[in-house]
């Protein structure tokens, strides 16, 4: 095992000190954030950029699936409310109303990536019942998904195939069921969550990235992967959609288990992540194989300032909050800050998209960016 980045309470402590010096830290990394951002819609306008190749963002690498158009809009719709800035405010509106029209998108599994990062926040902002309409039919559509013989929703690979990275959208059903009270929606929901945990999360708190399903009789077939090391092994960043997306279904329905997956798997994370935070693309690879993968800490980072608040066990609580800061530490400062590397238009280095592909392999990538801002955010705390 590597070496812990915390399972006792006490190996936090030890590092408060630090910690209570990084809000300068991650100030800073929020200002290149939002530099970097402003150049990249500057040189390449109403461009939706994915993953970088060789630190740009424009290339002809393939996309794979398009799921990522979102998470530029929504670090803007995070920058102009924690600045005021009516630039950020403009330019967020610019980039999120072309996405409306997918709220009737039916080939991806991604619409609470797309959704809830722009129209959603755009409607907490301004209290407009238009936005928040379109964020209600996108998680209607998304709900189309749902198998009953089987109770999940398809991934977009096939009707057979269900990815943990779902959990990291169904909040977008949850929202619209909570929304119009419709008892079908809230059914779906539930069912894939539950569904989520019984087949998709191990007993020691791992994650598959994939299930195979059989469409005649709904039985559960196997664990499998697309981008993990294998399919019996934990890929770092279906580990983070998993905290991340059993936290949010906490949150929005507050049913206890969907609390304990959430802790289950944020637990495993810190047993067994690397001391300075940053997982490897997958946690069972082997140990000369291991790669830098910061899109997951960020994303597990923005989770586990999420479940801090939830944890029913305060002491619990306060070592996912120190947990979070620790990683948010190592992610805001070169070498993974891309600060000091010049001509990168990224902001976070040393993310994977897709290792087996080739694709965005030791780059910046947008869910990265977007969730490291979300991070920074939460971690700053109210403006």
């Amino acid at each position: 095992m590597p070496g812990n980045l915390g399972d006792t309470l006490d190996s936090f402590m030890l590092e408060v000190t630090s910690l209570d010096s990084s809000r300068e830290v991650f100030e800073r990394a929020l200002r290149f954030a939002q530099g970097q951002v402003r150049s990249t819609v500057h040189r390449d306008p109403d461009f939706y950029p994915m993953y970088t190749e060789q630190g740009r963002w424009r290339h002809d690498k393939p996309a794979w699936t398009h799921w990522c158009d979102g998470f530029l809009p929504g670090m803007m719709w995070i920058f102009a409310k924690r600045t005021g800035s009516p630039e950020w405010m403009e330019l967020a509106q610019r980039y999120t109303e072309p996405l409306e029209p997918r709220k009737m998108d039916r080939d991806v599994h991604d619409l609470g990536f797309i959704f809830l990062s722009t129209y959603h926040r755009w409607y907490k902002l301004t209290g407009n019942p238009d936005l928040d309409a379109i964020v209600i039919q996108a998680g209607r559509t998304l709900a189309l998904r749902f198998k009953q013989k089987g109770r999940y929703m398809s991934s977009f690979m096939g009707p057979e195939s269900i990815f943990i990275d779902i959990m990291a959208n169904v909040g977008i059903i949850f929202y619209a069921a909570l929304r119009t009270g419709d008892p079908q929606l809230m059914d779906v929901a539930m069912q894939h969550s539950l569904t989520s945990a019984r087949v998709l999360v191990r007993g020691d708190g791992s994650s598959s990235h994939e299930g195979i399903y059989d469409l005649e009789s709904g039985e559960f077939l196997r664990q499998s992967t697309q981008q993990g090391w294998r399919s019996d092994s934990c890929w770092a960043r279906g580990l983070a959609w998993a905290i991340y997306g059993f936290t949010s279904a906490y949150k929005l329905v507050r049913d206890p288990r969907f609390l304990q997956t959430a802790e289950l798997c944020a637990d495993y994370f810190l047993q067994n992540v690397p001391a300075n935070g940053v997982t490897p693309m997958d946690f069972d690879a082997p140990k000369e194989d291991w790669r830098d993968e910061t899109s997951a800490s960020a994303i597990t980072a923005a989770g586990l300032f999420r479940l801090a608040k939830l944890s029913a066990d305060r002491s619990k609580g306060l070592l996912y909050d120190q947990a979070a800061r620790r990683v948010l530490l190592t992610l805001a400062q070169p070498p993974y800050l891309a600060s000091e590397t010049q001509g990168w238009e990224g902001i976070l280095k040393e993310g994977i998209y897709h290792l087996n592909l080739g694709l965005g392999v030791g780059e910046s990538v947008m869910w990265g960016e977007y969730f490291f801002v979300e991070a920074l955010d939460r971690a700053l705390g109210p403006v």
